[in-house]
């Protein structure tokens, strides 16, 4: 069965329908622009793993249950593996910016909770205030407030390092 359409139009409508794809493609890969961020904002990238402390403390084991025991289980000290979850509060202003409480990872409950959060924040000084708390009570162990200036499309990564003394502000 022969086409209506002679071999030279044929490639030539198949011509034009690949340039109007390519020119469809084209505009959309430039326009509309796009912007992940405004003309005066910065980001603010909070992101760590930390272990929170054991949720319940070791006890000792008498002579009576460490006889019910295997003989290779008759550990004198009993430690649950669970960790108490990390919550992490942070403050720009004066004003509550970002809150969470992470629960540990892990089959048991044993693992780092890890944080990552990434906030378009206006440019300018700034006061910043971290806290965080993982322990089974709650209670804040960590804190640290400074002051930054930020410029437009700057980023400052708030981490925390238990061995640096708690958090740690880098930009740039």
């Amino acid at each position: 069965m022969s086409s209506p359409l002679s071999a030279p139009v044929r490639y030539a409508l198949q011509g034009l329908a690949y340039a109007a794809f390519i020119a469809v493609v084209g505009y959309f890969s430039t326009s509309p622009a796009f912007r992940q961020l405004g003309d005066d904002e910065a980001v603010l990238k909070l992101s760590f793993s930390h272990s929170g402390q054991l949720k319940f403390a070791c006890r000792e084991r008498d002579a009576a249950e460490l006889a019910k025991l295997s003989p290779h289980m008759r550990s004198k000290s009993d430690c649950p593996r669970e960790r108490a979850p990390v919550r992490v509060e942070l403050d720009m202003d004066g004003k509550p910016l970002y809150r969470v409480s992470t629960a540990p990872l892990g089959l048991h409950r044993d693992g780092a909770a890890t944080v990552y959060r990434r906030l378009a924040i206006p440019a300018g000084r700034h006061l910043f205030q971290a806290r965080l708390a993982d322990g089974p009570d709650g209670v804040v162990n960590f804190s640290k407030e400074i002051s930054i200036e930020l410029k437009p499309g700057q980023v400052l990564i708030v981490d925390f390092l238990t061995g640096s003394g708690g958090f740690v502000f880098t930009h740039g």
